[in-house]
């Protein structure tokens, strides 16, 4: 049975390697450890500002991870809900935890009258988490998606 909470500070190690993980796995890239702590650390501790993570448990273990971020949209008048940092262990995988985690944050959206919409981002390459993600409803949107990174140009 998979069962998903809300995280706690006390899940931050674990969230945080799982993004290092996540990261790795899904661009080949090795983000700073100390920068992603921090930012894992600053997410849950003030989730209503930034964003909430919620973990899967199977048999009392953590096996995955998905993060929601806001985006306000003037033209709907609403809160867009980003999935941000989604990561299944791989034993856990095709097991329903992304499933289980999906519906979880689809019934938070349907006890609200504000939430305007759910978006992810997946990289271009990673074709298998695009499958699930269609299989569960979703679809491509009209929007391409293009960043500049300034975080990396300001001295620590």
């Amino acid at each position: 049975m998979i069962t998903i909470r809300d995280a706690t500070p006390a899940d931050a190690a674990l969230i945080t390697d799982f993004n290092a993980r996540l990261a790795e796995e899904t661009e080949d890239r090795q983000l700073d450890s100390d920068r992603l702590a921090a930012g894992v650390t600053t997410m849950l501790s003030d989730p209503a500002r930034y964003g909430r993570y919620f973990v899967a448990e199977r048999g009392g273990d953590i096996v995955g991870q998905l993060a929601v971020t806001y985006e306000w949209s003037d033209w709907r008048d609403g809160w867009f809900w980003w999935f941000q940092s989604v990561y299944v262990r791989p034993a856990a995988r095709r097991l329903g935890v992304f499933s289980a985690l999906y519906d979880h944050v689809m019934q938070l959206v349907r006890e609200r009258d504000d939430v305007c919409g759910l978006r992810l981002y997946v990289h271009d390459s990673n074709r298998q988490a695009q499958q699930t993600y269609l299989a569960r409803g979703m679809h491509d949107s009209r929007y391409r998606v293009l960043e500049i990174e300034i975080a990396s140009e300001v001295s620590a």
